[in-house]
């Protein structure tokens, strides 16, 4: 639990969407059936009044925040407003902020999180499936059904194998303490050092899975820092060197950012890599 537990308030901004509105009744879903607050509050501008599946809706983070004791939201606006809402978060006095949204233009994310920063206030994402602690809180739109309570951590930059890495290792009798995705946008707020000192800090977690891709060099900069066991997969090993990967934030720069030479710098520091998710319960086996 290194981001919240069963008693954090969750504010869901643009609740009133599509896509707000479906997901905060699946982590309300999952509140109750593991005795935690949920989504308290929502947000959405000119619509206060209303109700989401039973959730009030307020026109401001403010006007939810003196009705309601919350610390985190969850951001469903659309990429062109997403970053002013972040903002609105971080000025509210929020200490945690998850944006799933993507196609945030890059100068706005750079802006909001930097503003939430000045405010103390931890981002996830912009582009980023959320967070989830079995048994505890989900903030986001992971499948929870794949997750079980244990003492692995899990961070990854991609979303989808983040789920498979999680099913994984749920198959193989290996719990999970927390799970966050990052984001692939070339911007984002937490990094995999700063989730890696989470971990550190979190006396449940005893090793973490590290899940990085094409593009920068964020995953060797984690598990420098990292002061748990670290098992890693290098997602893009396969890929044509011309190929375009699909997150924004897989762009290789002078052969620095390709999978390959990942996996090479992560074996020079002894880390342990998999080769494909279906090996990572074995290494963490081997390891814990």
């Amino acid at each position: 639990m290194i981001y919240g537990d069963k008693d954090l308030g969750v504010i869901v901004q643009n609740a009133t969407g599509k896509q707000g509105a479906f997901h905060t009744d699946l982590m309300n879903a999952y509140a109750r059936s593991v005795g935690g607050r949920g989504v308290v509050a929502g947000v959405a501008p000119g619509k206060g009044g209303r109700e989401v599946h039973g959730v009030p809706v307020y026109n401001t983070v403010r006007e939810a925040l003196r009705e309601h004791d919350a610390t985190a939201s969850v951001v469903f606006v659309p990429g062109g407003a997403a970053g002013d809402s972040i903002m609105e978060a971080a000025h509210a006095g929020l200490e945690l902020v998850v944006a799933i949204t993507e196609h945030i233009p890059v100068h706005d994310a750079m802006k909001a999180i930097s503003y939430a920063k000045l405010h103390d206030c931890a981002v996830i994402g912009p582009n980023c499936p959320g967070l989830l602690s079995p048994g505890e809180c989900k903030l986001g739109i992971m499948p929870a059904h794949l997750a079980t309570r244990g003492s692995v951590g899990v961070v990854s930059r991609s979303g989808t194998l983040t789920y498979e890495v999680v099913d994984e290792l749920t198959r193989a009798g290996i719990g999970q303490s927390t799970i966050v995705g990052i984001g692939g946008d070339p911007v984002i707020g937490q990094t995999f050092v700063d989730v890696l000192e989470r971990f550190a800090d979190d006396p449940e977690t005893e090793a973490v899975v590290v899940i990085g891709e094409v593009g920068g060099n964020l995953e060797e900069e984690g598990v420098r820092s990292a002061e748990l066991p670290v098992v890693t997969y290098i997602a893009g090993v396969s890929a044509p060197p011309e190929k375009r990967m699909g997150h924004a934030g897989a762009i290789i720069e002078g052969g620095e950012g390709d999978a390959r030479s990942k996996v090479q710098r992560l074996c020079a520091l002894g880390v342990p890599v998999a080769s494909r998710p279906s090996e990572i319960p074995g290494l963490i086996r081997d390891l814990l």
